[in-house]
This record gives structure tokens, sequence and C-alpha cells, in this order.
């Protein structure tokens, strides 16, 4: 195991320990409740949100949230690493990260389990100037990452291996998520991970930049994000977490039919205008469909994502079996209630 996952599944399991005779992980159970709604803390892993995390703010600005009992605090994080530690610390009760810094956290012996899915197909980009025409172009090149391990390196290593190569081939130059445009305009890398909206604000500002890669089209059955939280707090908080899935479930079946209310809440969570937003809602929604409609957690896919994070040489030991790593309980309660969309994807 490399040392900074090593360190992260260490820190996760002693906090785990420390805060065991404290309740689950410093909230109390559901059952002492006494009125209002239940307030969640939740943790996004960029540092400004995504259009892909977007679902709990539609979800909290349309009612959904109220209507299921539950209120969000939201915090963001640099990456999806801090939120898995931000999870051991018990400074928040869900986390919202892509998959792999779960994976590796419960390899490591960290016991977090999955419970549902902002966007499980992947929504990004690898952006470099017009002079990279193929991934084997890279080469000796710098390219910007955040953290080894996080979900930009991993999908970094993705688009290197469509050319045989390994991140020992090129150099790794630790960026920001905001700053990653900037960074390819002023030449300290040619090649970043970028968000779709990210992506479509950057071709249009900067001409001399484009799309090398969706890395949808290069691993179209990788799963995306996840909601993840302590097992402790989930065997404490079963009902509430039930709660939020189904109101997180609601907001995605509301965003494919209200594209303009849709824009409109993404577009003052990322800050981007309403135009970029709305092409990049046309990519996200319309074309790739990345937002579940139904409980997005299927286990063939998640499988097929943690044997790509193998061969990738980004896993070491053995994760979980998927039925360890997922508790399904929630989300599959949330579709009883709202009922399953029939000839829905998933």
């Amino acid at each position: 195991m490399s040392r900074p996952r090593r360190l992260l599944a260490v820190l996760f399991v002693t906090l785990t320990v420390l805060t065991a005779g404290c309740g689950a992980l410093g909230e109390e159970p559901e059952a002492a409740a006494t009125s209002g709604p239940r307030v969640l803390r939740i943790g996004l892993p960029t540092s400004v949100t995504s259009f892909a995390n977007a679902d709990v703010l539609v979800a909290k600005e349309k009612g959904f949230l109220a209507d299921y009992g539950v209120a969000a605090e939201i915090q963001n994080f640099r990456s999806g690493v801090s939120v898995v530690q931000a999870i051991a610390e018990g400074k928040i009760d869900i986390g919202a990260s892509s998959i792999e810094p779960v994976v590796n956290a419960a390899a490591g012996g960290a016991d977090v389990v999955i419970i549902g899915s902002p966007s499980d197909r992947l929504a990004v980009s690898a952006v470099t100037p017009k002079e990279v025409v193929t991934p084997a172009d890279l080469r000796g090149r710098p390219l910007g990452v955040q953290e080894v391990g996080a979900f930009r390196e991993v999908m970094t290593r993705l688009v290197l291996q469509q050319a045989g190569m390994t991140p020992n081939d090129v150099q790794y130059v630790p960026v920001e998520a905001q700053s990653y445009t900037a960074a390819l305009v002023d030449g300290r890398i040619q090649s970043a991970i970028l968000q779709t909206e990210q992506a479509v604000a950057a071709a249009r500002a900067y001409p001399n930049l484009h799309v090398l890669a969706n890395l949808a089209d290069i691993v179209p059955n990788y799963h995306y994000s996840t909601f993840f939280v302590s097992r402790s707090w989930l065997e404490a908080n079963r009902e509430t977490a039930e709660r939020l899935i189904t109101a997180i479930t609601k907001a995605h079946r509301y965003m494919y039919s209200n594209k303009a209310e849709t824009v409109r809440i993404v577009a003052d969570a990322t800050g981007y205008d309403d135009s970029i937003i709305a092409e990049s809602y046309d990519v996200l929604l319309t074309q790739r469909q990345i937002f579940p409609l139904n409980t997005g957690l299927e286990p063939d896919r998640i499988r097929s994502t943690v044997e790509t994070m193998r061969q990738l040489g980004i896993l070491d030991g053995d994760a979980p079996p998927i039925d360890r790593l997922v508790d399904t309980g929630p989300a599959t309660d949330a579709i009883k209630q709202l009922g399953e969309l029939g000839g829905a994807r998933r």
C-alpha cells in the first residue's frame, strides 16, 4: 500500500476506535431526535461544488430534503481523500466522493460503506493544448493532479494507459481543483482532468485548448461517485440515511425533466454562467445520463471498477466483497417508496 493510502487507513481505524464510545462518530442516534429536520453534515469532494455533485443542492432548494425530514449542511473539501478523512474524524455524517478513496479506505481496514450514488457514470474529460493530439503525445510532459490516488490522478492513469504509458512516463504537478484551467493556460501543465462544465468553459475561453479524451468513452463501465458513511453511523441512523437517499433520488428525477430550473441552481452552485451550465446539462443529462434514476448501485459496475483499480496498481490488498463494501438497503428502500422507473437504465 502506498504511504498516503496506508496513513489514511490507519487514521480512519484509529479515529473510529477512539470515537466508538461516543456514539455514532459523535452523532446522537436518530431515536433521540426531538423535532425539526435532522441536519446532516455532507462533505463534497471539490472546493467548489461541481455539476456532478449538485444533486444535493437541487434536493435542498426544491424542498425534497425538507419533505423527508432532513436538512443539509454542505462542506466542500479538497478531494475525495479529504472527505474520507473527514468521515474518519467525525467532522461530517455523509461523504460524497469518487469511488477510489472509499474502496482504498475499506481495503485498509476502515469500516466505511457505500449507500448511494450522486452520479454513477463518469462526467470528466482530459483537456490539453491542441498540439497534444493523442495520449502518446503526453510523454514527458507536466500533468496536473490533486493527489496521488485521488480521482483525477486515477483518471490520468487511464488516459496514459491508452498509449501504454504509466505515471513514470510523465511529470505530475500538484494543482488545486479550481486552478487547472489557469495552469493549462500559463503552461505549468499540459493536461488536466476537468469536470464537464470546466471543460466547456475552458474551450470557450481559450481556443488553443481541446478535449483530448472523454473518460466515459475510455472506461464506460466505471462507477463514478458515491455517497458513503461509517458503518457505525449507518447502524445508528439507517432511517435517516434512507430519507436522504429518497430525497436525492427524487432530485435526480426532477433534474431530467426540469432543465431551466436545474441550470439555475447548478449555475449558482458552480459559479459558471447559465449558458455554460446549459451546454453541460445537455452532455451530462441528455447524452450521458450520469444521475441514476433508480438505486444507481450496480454490483457488476462497481465490481468492474474495483478490478480496474487493481489493474492500475492503485489498490493494494484486498477490497471487501461488494456486499460488504455497499449497503443497498437505504437506496432499495428509497425506490420502494418512489417506485422503480420502468425502462430506466437502472
